[in-house]
């Protein structure tokens, strides 16, 4: 198979779909790969290192979307790069349908095949093309969040872990999954003191178990979310319904509640997002204040760290990318469950529940187009 890595062009996506070590597996197994030139670059790997691996590099996007029959990407693709993408031409890629419909609508009018990382899943339920960046997306949280807590940034000038004789900060995460557990992590290991709130009462259990003495659990409902909130310094959403938009869990209204210089921080931003208020932001310009509270939502938050992030995800995409040029699409996601469910629209047709639904898009049975 043909495979293509354009360089990605969202605002301050350092990302690259694939490393240099990936190439390599790729033509191990007689696969060929197209690099766009300094593609890698914002995560430290050079034209060289992907032509030693044995990658061709190609000078333009145009050519690289051309030639490829699968593309690898990292985060979704905009507007420009909307008429690149060809009829029967997989695109392997995060593309969090359910949050824009002018992406949905692009990608349906292309005739392309969308599998989307964020809606692969295994048996279990667990989501292994999301659980790195999750990973990574949780502990930035706390890491951003303890950063606009400050008060040349915005924030209420409170230390995330106090220091002996002065309290720590309280952080609230709504969500008790990847990125929330992470984010808790990471706050917890800086001293602050934590609640995670949930809707399952056996992931809480768990937590309860796991987690360190200064991270508390309690149930997610209304009632609790909008007495914390009155008291917590930073709040992060960690919510996720798979392939879907996000929950409100904190309306507009509910700000007023809040203390001035509370900080927001939204994972769910790129799927709707779990905050009224809140909307995509990027790493150039990623915060805004309503209400005198403060608001980070940067979509693509990674990609801040793209080193680290770029291996993270290339450990995790690699085999099932190696499985679908090694098959072909069709035969591939026709033996892998976990493949098929990550099909969002193929060939003009959503075949994926969250996202029909969001929009009100005819359903396609996805068995029906591997046939």
């Amino acid at each position: 198979m043909i495979i293509g890595v354009p360089k990605e062009i969202k605002n301050n996506e350092n990302r690259v779909a694939l490393t240099p070590a990936g190439v390599r597996e790729m033509i191990k197994r007689d696969h060929t790969v197209y690099v766009q030139s300094t593609a890698g670059n914002g995560s430290g790997f050079s034209d060289d290192e992907y032509i030693e691996a044995g990658a061709k590099i190609l000078p333009t996007i145009e050519e690289t979307y051309a030639i490829a029959e699968m593309i690898m990407k990292v985060k979704e693709p905009i507007e420009s790069e909307y008429k690149l993408i060809k009829k029967d031409q997989l695109v392997f890629t995060y593309f969090h349908f359910a949050s824009y419909e002018p992406l949905t609508h692009a990608m349906i009018e292309s005739g392309s095949i969308c599998l989307a990382y964020e809606t692969v899943e295994k048996t279990d339920r667990s989501l292994p093309l999301l659980v790195p960046m999750s990973e990574v997306a949780g502990r930035m949280a706390t890491q951003e969040g303890a950063k606009y807590l400050e008060k040349p940034m915005g924030g209420r000038g409170i230390l995330l872990g106090g220091v002996p004789g002065v309290k720590p900060a309280k952080v609230l995460v709504l969500g008790g999954g990847v990125v929330g557990t992470n984010s808790a992590k990471m706050a917890a290991g800086l001293g602050a003191e934590v609640t995670i709130m949930d809707i399952s009462l056996p992931r809480l259990r768990y937590l309860d178990d796991v987690m360190p003495a200064n991270v508390h659990t309690m149930m997610s409902n209304e009632h609790n979310i909008r007495e914390m909130i009155k008291t917590h310094d930073l709040i992060i959403g960690a919510v996720l319904i798979p392939g879907a938009k996000a929950p409100h869990l904190i309306t507009r209204e509910m700000l007023k509640e809040m203390r001035p210089g509370t900080v927001l921080v939204d994972v769910a931003v790129d799927q709707g997002g779990c905050i009224e208020t809140c909307k995509p932001t990027t790493h150039e310009n990623p915060t805004f204040v309503i209400d005198d509270v403060m608001h980070y939502c940067v979509a693509n938050m990674p990609g801040a760290v793209p080193y680290t992030s770029t291996l993270a995800l290339t450990n995790a995409t690699l085999p099932y990318a190696i499985e679908l040029a090694n098959k072909g699409w069709k035969k591939a996601c026709s033996e892998n469950n976990e493949l098929k469910l990550g099909l969002n629209v193929v060939h003009g047709k959503v075949c994926y529940k969250g996202v029909s639904d969001a929009f009100g898009l005819d359903y396609h049975d996805v068995d029906g187009l591997l046939n």
